[in-house]
């Protein structure tokens, strides 16, 4: 197991044990924050994401894995995206119209995200990152992890603080385990990539991307500029 790999998932554990006390209470500072927030994640599914999936679609079509087109993995990430969508949309609907289901959707929705998880931690792990490109994929997924770790805290505190943190644990050890012992080779990597792209772009767009109510466009304008400026400088030096 490479250290780089173990370091990101140790910060991913951590993550969903203490995001909850990482956010500030204090309404202003949340905003400021969560703005910051979104904007990098904004900034990563644009500078990272889409280009990544460019270039593994452009992987594929020059192995003998190649399929009929030259946009699979772009049908496939859109396919994530309306899986993640519907899902979501349904167990909105479903919560807001029957009271008596509202612990089963939550549960639902826990193990929903941990695979979600675990997709994301296998891509990462996949991608034998290291060095400083670790550190930049820590930081982005970190940060979105974050998020996602404080919208199901929100939602249900006891429950997410006495087992739903837990799940999440325990997806990112999974995770963890598969990318690393069991891969599963470079074409179902290249469509799990994508999948699972299309639904963090859906996540970022829809649940990180700060409403006009709660935006402070100040910090989320300076999240965005800081991230892209860092994240062009990296790919300059070291040619990502």
């Amino acid at each position: 197991m490479e250290l780089s790999a173990l370091f990101i998932a140790v910060l991913f554990i951590c993550i969903y044990l203490l995001a909850n006390k990482i956010i500030p209470t204090a309404k202003i500072k949340r905003l400021r924050w969560l703005s910051f927030s979104g904007g990098l994640a904004v900034s990563y599914v644009f500078v990272y994401i889409l280009p990544s999936m460019h270039r593994e679609q452009q992987s594929l079509e020059q192995t003998e894995n190649q399929l009929t087109m030259s946009s699979e993995l772009y049908f496939i990430g859109l396919i994530g995206l309306l899986t993640f969508f519907g899902l979501q949309t349904k167990l909105s609907q479903l919560g807001k119209t029957e009271v008596k289901t509202k612990q089963p959707l939550l549960w639902t929705q826990t193990i929903f995200f941990a695979f979600y998880n675990l997709f994301i931690v296998y891509t990462v792990i996949t991608s034998h990152v290291t060095g400083i490109q670790a550190l930049f994929y820590a930081a982005a997924v970190g940060l979105h992890f974050i998020a996602v770790s404080h919208d199901l805290w929100r939602e249900n505190q006891e429950i997410y603080l006495k087992y739903g943190r837990f799940i999440m644990v325990f997806s990112i050890i999974a995770g963890l385990f598969i990318g690393t012992f069991i891969p599963l080779g470079s074409l179902a990597d290249s469509l799990i990539f994508a999948f699972v792209s299309g639904a963090m772009i859906l996540n970022v767009l829809k649940n990180e991307l700060p409403s006009n109510q709660e935006a402070h466009f100040p910090t989320f304008a300076f999240g965005v500029i800081a991230y892209t400026s860092f994240t062009i400088t990296l790919k300059f030096f070291f040619e990502w």
